[in-house]
């Protein structure tokens, strides 16, 4: 395998006016397989009894509890919100019912760690500009067949904050992200706006600050981003990005990485926090144990 090379002008350019950037074929099929083996065997091992937290981005404050902020450091699985009935018990396997695993697999797991780090990933947050790039948080994401719940219009920035603004999401496509499975739908240009809102951590406590009353997009401003399995989507953390509910008969699993430069100061409100016990660490930590992509 050639050594990683930085971006090109023209990407670097694209996603400076642009505010995202797709480059596909990152990951193998080795490496993407791998993973989503490991995701599932965590799955499997997660005893259903233990917490039916439920993961909705439309209602934050609601979805945050005790198990919720533990899993800042920690590897621990959220439901989707249709996955129970009205009496409380799950209407399909429980494979089928998980919207993501959450938030510390990377720094935790020696397969999340491997594909979370490596010379190409540093290589690429370099070349947007992140000289110290420390990784806050990681999510592998589900997107459920049929029952896959909607990311309504957010910034990345809200749940990162720092001065200046430095969070920039790595968004890996583990399949094929089509229309009819919700893929990701984001506002070309949109990072040149305000940052809307912010998510702010206080003890045990949380709740959204408004900054801004700048309307979210619609769709006649946004744009589908339909990649294939193994792209890479890198955006900016103030664009405005969305997905849709999944009606289809196809899942839409994909892995995702929040990441900072360690030379902005990172917001002491925000919800994640690192300790000694867990220090917070960039993409060449470990990248001895990295698999070729």
């Amino acid at each position: 395998m050639a050594p990683p090379t930085p971006l090109t002008p023209a990407q670097i350019q694209h996603f400076q006016q642009q505010g995202y950037l797709a480059l596909p074929d990152f990951k193998s099929t080795v490496a993407m397989a791998t993973l989503r083996a490991r995701a599932e065997q965590m799955v499997e091992a997660f005893d259903p009894a233990s917490s039916k937290t439920i993961f909705t981005t439309n209602e934050q404050v609601r979805a945050v509890d005790r198990y919720f902020l533990d899993s800042a450091t920690r590897s621990s699985c959220f439901f989707e919100e249709e996955a129970f009935d009205d009496q409380g018990h799950l209407k399909q396997a429980k494979a089928l019912s998980i919207n993501k695993i959450g938030h510390a697999m990377h720094d935790l797991d020696p397969v999340f760690g491997a594909f979370s780090r490596g010379a190409a990933l540093h290589a690429v947050a370099r070349s947007l500009g992140l000289a110290e790039p420390q990784i806050w948080q990681s999510m592998y994401i589900f997107k459920q067949p049929g029952i896959g719940g909607e990311v309504g219009w957010h910034q990345d920035a809200t749940f990162f904050d720092s001065t200046p603004i430095s969070v920039t999401t790595f968004w890996f496509a583990l399949e094929d992200a089509t229309l009819d499975n919700g893929c990701l739908w984001v506002q070309p240009g949109g990072h040149r706006g305000p940052l809307r809102e912010r998510f702010v951590r206080a003890g045990d406590g949380v709740h959204m600050e408004k900054l801004d009353a700048t309307p979210w997009p619609d769709r006649s401003t946004a744009v589908p981003l339909e990649v294939k399995a193994g792209t890479l989507v890198v955006f900016h953390g103030l664009l405005p990005h969305y997905s849709a509910p999944n009606r289809s008969a196809h899942s839409r699993h994909a892995y995702t990485l929040h990441v900072t430069d360690a030379r902005t100061a990172y917001a002491s409100t925000n919800w994640i926090q690192r300790g000694t016990e867990l220090p917070v660490r960039g993409f060449l930590a470990g990248a001895e144990n990295a698999p070729a992509c």
